[in-house]
Order: C-alpha cells, then sequence, then structure tokens
C-alpha cells in the first residue's frame, strides 16, 4: 500500500445552493464554531432575508473564512437534515467522482486538527480582518490512505462520537429534571429578596499572597483573566473563597446575562475590587441551590430587564438585591442540589469526552497515514 498526495482543490467543488425559494425558515440557520461544531445561529435573524443564505445539505462542509486569531470556524452537516447557513460563509463539499477516493467523515478528521488551523491561519491574508479564501483551501495539499484504511479510523472515531452523543442525551434529561423541580418552585415556596440571602464580603489580598486572577464569564464560570494585570497592585484585589460568591454587574443588559459564579475549589482566588463578593445565609439557601436559580434563563431575562439605561447597562447592586427567589426548606433546596451536583459532574465528563475527541483527530490521521505507507 501507500500514501496518494492531492490538492483539495481536486477532491473538493464548492456549493452554491441559496434559500431562494425560502423552503427553510429560521429555525434551519446555524452558526459554526472555532471547535469545528454545527450550533443553532447566535446572531439575531430577525427581519433577516433567508433567501440569500446557503443550503447546506448533509455530508456536506461550511467554514467561515475570516479568521479568528489561530482558529478557522468550520462545520460539518452530519445530520440527515440540510440546514441554512449565512451567505458570507463558504460551502464544499466532496466532488462525486472523488467519493472513491476519499471518505467525507476522514476528511472531516483532517480538518479537525490545530495543525490544520495553523496552516489555514498562516495562508491566510488581510489587515484587521484576516481573511482564508477558497482558494487558498483548494491549493491546500494532503496525503491519503485507500480507502479501507480510511474507513478503519473513521469508525474509531464515530464510536467515540456516538458514546459523547449518548451521554449528552442523558445530561439533557438530568437538566430538565432540575429545572421542572424548580419551575413548580416558583408557585410553592416563599419568594425572597437575594438582599436577605447574601452578606457582602471584602477580604482584600493584603499580603499579596496569591496570584490566581479570575474573571467570570457568560456561562457563569470562573475564568483566567483577560485583563492585563502587568504592573497592576494585586493587594487590592478581593479574595474568594470556597462557597462564596462573585458578582459584577456590568453589562449585564448587554450581554444579556447576570455575571455571578460560585467558587467550587479548595484554593482561594482573587478577582478585580469592581467585583462584589457574598457569602450566603446557610441557615436559609445553599450556596448550591442559589447558584442553580441564577444559573437559569429566566433569572438572565429579569437582570437585562432591570439593567439601566447607561451605555454598559449596567444590573447595579442594589437592584440586583431586589430580586426574589424562591426558597424552599433546606432539606428540599439539599435534594434538588444532589440532582444539580451530579448534572454538573456529569457536564464536566462530558466536557472533557468532547475534548478527547478533539484531541483524537491528529492521532487518527497519523495513523492512517502510518498505515498507509506499510
Amino acid at each position: 500500500m501507500a500514501l496518494t498526495k492531492y490538492k483539495l482543490g481536486e477532491l473538493l467543488e464548492l456549493t452554491t445552493e441559496t434559500n431562494e425559494k425560502l423552503e427553510y425558515g429560521p429555525d434551519s440557520v446555524r452558526g459554526m464554531t472555532i471547535t469545528k461544531e454545527i450550533i443553532p445561529t447566535k446572531a439575531d435573524i430577525k427581519n433577516t432575508d433567508l433567501s440569500k443564505f446557503l443550503v447546506v445539505h448533509p455530508h456536506e462542509f461550511v467554514f467561515n473564512p475570516r479568521t479568528h486569531g489561530k482558529k478557522i470556524g468550520f462545520g460539518y452537516n452530519r445530520t440527515d437534515t440540510a440546514f441554512l447557513i449565512s451567505w458570507n460563509n463558504i460551502a464544499f463539499r466532496v466532488k462525486p467522482q472523488m467519493k472513491s477516493v476519499v471518505m467525507d467523515e476522514y476528511l472531516f478528521l483532517h480538518f479537525n486538527r490545530d495543525e490544520w488551523d495553523r496552516k489555514a491561519c498562516f495562508q491566510s491574508w488581510g489587515s484587521s480582518t484576516e481573511v482564508f479564501s477558497w482558494d487558498a483551501l483548494c491549493e491546500m495539499g494532503l496525503y491519503l490512505p485507500p480507502l479501507a484504511i480510511q474507513q478503519k479510523y473513521v469508525d474509531v472515531y464515530q464510536a467515540m462520537l456516538a458514546n459523547q452523543q449518548s451521554y449528552e442525551q442523558g445530561l439533557e434529561d438530568l437538566k430538565v429534571v432540575f429545572n421542572s423541580i424548580l419551575d413548580k418552585e416558583k408557585h410553592k415556596a416563599k419568594m425572597i429578596a437575594v438582599g436577605e440571602l447574601l452578606t457582602e464580603i471584602d477580604r482584600r489580598n493584603d499580603d499579596g499572597a496569591i496570584d490566581d486572577v479570575k474573571g467570570i464569564n457568560i456561562n457563569k464560570q470562573f475564568m483566567p483573566t483577560v485583563a492585563n494585570t502587568t504592573n497592576v497592585n494585586l493587594r487590592r484585589y478581593k479574595v474568594v473563597e470556597k462557597e462564596q460568591i462573585a458578582y459584577s454587574g456590568m453589562q449585564t443588559g448587554r450581554d444579556k446575562c447576570i455575571r455571578i459564579a460560585l467558587q467550587n475549589s479548595g484554593q482561594p482566588i482573587i478577582v478585580s475590587p469592581a467585583y462584589t463578593v457574598f457569602e450566603v445565609n446557610k441557615n436559609c439557601v445553599l450556596p448550591e441551590y442559589f447558584m442553580m436559580w441564577f444559573s437559569r434563563s429566566e433569572s438572565d431575562r429579569r437582570g437585562w430587564f432591570m439593567s439601566d439605561s447607561s451605555i454598559r447597562s449596567n444590573l447595579d447592586l442594589d437592584r440586583f438585591y431586589e430580586t426574589q427567589i424562591p426558597v424552599p426548606s433546606i432539606d428540599k433546596q439539599r435534594a434538588i442540589v444532589d440532582i444539580y451536583k451530579t448534572y454538573v459532574e456529569r457536564k464536566s465528563i462530558g466536557n472533557r469526552l468532547r475534548e478527547r475527541i478533539k484531541n483524537i483527530c491528529p492521532i487518527l490521521i497519523k495513523g492512517s497515514l502510518d498505515e498507509g505507507r506499510v
């Protein structure tokens, strides 16, 4: 056996079918991520002319020619239904006559590698916005093993993918359970203002012993800060201990999200002095239960509605304190939290599975090429 080298332009062709007859509606519009996933669009498509959108059929690919630093937004339609993608993206497929040379799924493994992203970004051009063109894609080369070897490694990938998808389906079932319980508690439990449940904590990093600076993302998780902390006095930063909650009211209206996070790690962290740090009254409410409530999109919508009309669209602390949440008995909270903890743990495992699947792509490609050389 031997490997055969091709240029991608020999294997691929553009697809330019548009939704001119409006056969597909807003629910069919998708976007793509730099992790090579197809997701429901985050764009506001109200009053958008969908007739110009591209139709992406099963086994077709799509990418965003505008690069995002070191990554290319990319996706592959492995479903059995078509979807729409914005007209400013590029859709393509394997040429029918080349199906005996390369499998769609094997080609996706090739694209789903950091190495390919690096090469694509290197070949992109532009100043403020770098563009990776269709012509640049077509000029890229790759080696292909025989189809039987491609199938062997695609089978490994698909088995891992099926396992991960099955796991995530069970995860969604858990989410439905605890959301359903919380919805019932809205009508049964006593409503208490947030300000009555929290005590503000203002402990500073006075000795400078902590240098783990965190911010809060829109997923309500602590993340490494994106701010430049060079020459910043970290002694002014606020300390967040385990089971304490950090809150930022800035840009709530803009992001339509309340930035709030529960500190679960055993080691203290520090956050910007602009943040507020709380402890909950544990005789009344469990920290995890409190966080559960503010993890709901319903709470984000209320925060967006209550935010001010400034440029930053802040949710000031006083307004946040006015928010009411249902507070059932501690025993009932604990039962709900147990379900929630299971969900969080399984979600973490699911994320690790997803990362492993991503990391396996270069290994599978290398294995197939090594076997093809034998």
